[in-house]
């Protein structure tokens, strides 16, 4: 399964640009936006939202999700419970 670090990499690669025009675009350093790609660095949220609107493509295949998931998925909900580490 690709990760999403991969995912925002092979974007980039596919459309022939350079670390260094993201990293621009982003508000960041090349060599940090490096250590992102090598997922060394994590992205934050507004970074992926950036990149989502930049290559036109949703957080779901970002981060991949699977295709036409309706939210909130009405048979998951009541199913997680939060305890505390007293119980």
């Amino acid at each position: 399964m690709q990760n999403y670090y991969d995912r925002i990499k092979e974007l980039r690669e596919d459309r022939d640009l350079t670390q260094a025009e993201i990293a621009t675009m982003l508000g960041v350093g090349q060599s940090y936006y490096s250590k992102q790609e090598r997922h060394d660095k994590p992205f934050q949220i507004e970074q992926i939202i950036k990149l989502c609107e930049f290559y036109g493509v949703s957080a779901d295949y970002v981060l991949g999700l699977p295709q036409g998931l309706s939210w909130p998925r009405s048979s998951t909900r009541g199913t997680y419970h939060i305890t505390s580490a007293a119980d």
